[in-house]
């Protein structure tokens, strides 16, 4: 007998293990760049700052991509009602994600790397990572073909994670001009992070729904294709305010502009759905604290995705505040609130039931998630002031860029302590996720010899 109800989660468990370790070297990388801006910069010997930026961003996509991998570890076995289809092959697929992960790092401090905007992996670590996401997609689509129990959160969850393998490939293809090269780079960037990851974040945040409001599956999955649809058909045409200022043609001014003022429609539907779904809950479920990180992704995405993203977008606005610290504001708690929070609500719910221990009840996960939020808010209020004040000073007044940055200093003095808070939150909840400790297989039982019976 096993205390696993399916083995698969061990793996599952393993990849969220793996996404909290990455990260906590991500914030580490945060802290680096944030002193530096303070012009406390120490480290430029062994860190330089573009070293540590690239660290940083490319990080924040491992760990995500660990967090959804896990999460589909996690939700296809229970959807199917069957194991895995190949447990060997998804340890193997772990381990070399974990060498993709290891390796850019180290490769980034002796200057290994593309030098393109957030797809800095060299091009070998390129390859990897197209046959370690192959071997997930045959995994999870091999399990979903034996079972034949197709549920639309399983089949909206692998379509997504199939999308994102496809928008990685352009990524991959180089141009000697640089607008084609910037305008198929934003393939991946932005329709990963504002298109195909949005299928996986509302079939992940259906499944939880499912399980921690009570309302009817059939009620959440029909609001699931009404919400998916339009944030999928706005970030798709959003990815025109990424084309203003590279010399595409002026079109895509008025088609990004356009398509940008509704994406905050789409994460306000998210929003409300969660809220409702969650308030129409029928029976309320143990883990209180699974629930708060769910709903709050709701939120959370609506305002740093949706509305901070709408604020800078429109091309009147972004012709000043393009490239600057405003970018960076939108940016932290669009990740944190679609993305990162998401991960955490999966793994608040799943480790009980991966586990059998309910440790959701005391302080320490309830203040982790207030403590973590409260920090993040206030990076983005620190990151707004300094966007704000780069923007006037450095595109009104004309000041020199360095000149700019040293006046900023003073606000990453704050943009440090409400990072400080915020890593104590996530420290919580990664002492948390310890004290749980790993799914423990038990040792199958001695057969009771006939004579005995």
């Amino acid at each position: 007998m096993t205390s696993l109800k399916y083995k698969s989660w061990l793996v599952a468990w393993t990849f969220f293990a793996t996404c909290m370790l990455l990260l906590v070297l991500q914030i580490t990388y945060g802290f680096i760049m944030g002193f530096a801006h303070m012009g406390m910069d120490g480290l430029h010997e062994w860190i330089p700052f573009n070293v540590a930026r690239a660290t940083h961003t490319n990080l924040l996509v491992v760990w995500l991509l660990a967090g959804f991998m896990g999460s589909a570890y996690y939700i296809i076995p229970d959807e199917t009602e069957q194991e895995i289809w190949s447990m060997p092959l998804a340890w193997i697929q772990w381990g070399s994600l974990v060498l993709v992960g290891v390796t850019a790092v180290i490769g980034f401090h002796f200057n290994w790397w593309e030098g393109r905007k957030f797809l800095e992996i060299p091009r070998p670590l390129d390859y990897l990572v197209v046959v370690n996401v192959l071997a997930f997609l045959l995994n999870i689509g091999m399990t979903l073909w034996k079972a034949k129990r197709y549920t639309t959160t399983a089949m909206t969850l692998l379509v997504g994670l199939v999308a994102a393998a496809l928008l990685y490939l352009p990524g991959m293809i180089t141009f000697e001009s640089q607008v084609y090269d910037s305008y198929f780079r934003w393939w991946v960037v932005h329709l990963w992070v504002e298109g195909v990851w949005e299928l996986v974040m509302g079939a992940i945040l259906s499944y939880l729904l499912i399980k921690l409001s009570g309302v009817d599956r059939e009620v959440i999955e029909k609001w699931l294709y009404v919400i998916v649809g339009l944030t999928f058909l706005s970030g798709i045409l959003g990815t025109g305010h990424h084309y203003y200022w590279i010399g595409a043609p002026e079109y895509w001014l008025m088609v990004g502009g356009f398509f940008s003022a509704l994406e905050p429609l789409a994460f306000l539907g998210m929003a409300l759905y969660t809220v409702t779904m969650a308030r129409r809950g029928e029976r309320r479920h143990d883990n209180r604290v699974a629930l708060y990180w769910a709903v709050g992704t709701g939120i959370m995405s609506f305002v740093g995705a949706g509305f901070l993203g709408f604020a800078h977008t429109l091309p009147q606005v972004n012709i000043w505040t393009h490239g600057t610290l405003v970018t960076a504001m939108h940016g932290h708690l669009a990740f944190w609130g679609a993305y990162g929070m998401l991960i955490f609500a999966m793994i608040a719910y799943a480790l009980p039931e991966m586990t059998g221990r309910k440790l959701f009840g005391g302080w320490l996960p309830e203040w982790s998630f207030w403590i973590s939020n409260i920090g993040m808010i206030s990076m983005t209020g620190a990151f707004a002031v300094a966007g704000i004040g780069q923007v006037y000073l450095e595109r009104r007044m004309g000041l020199d860029f360095l000149e700019t940055q040293e006046a900023l200093e003073v606000h990453f003095l704050a943009l440090v302590m409400a990072a400080t808070l915020f890593t104590i939150g996530v420290l919580m909840f990664i002492w948390n996720f310890i004290q749980y400790g790993m799914p423990k297989v038990a040792e199958e039982a001695a057969p009771v010899p006939v004579a005995a019976k």
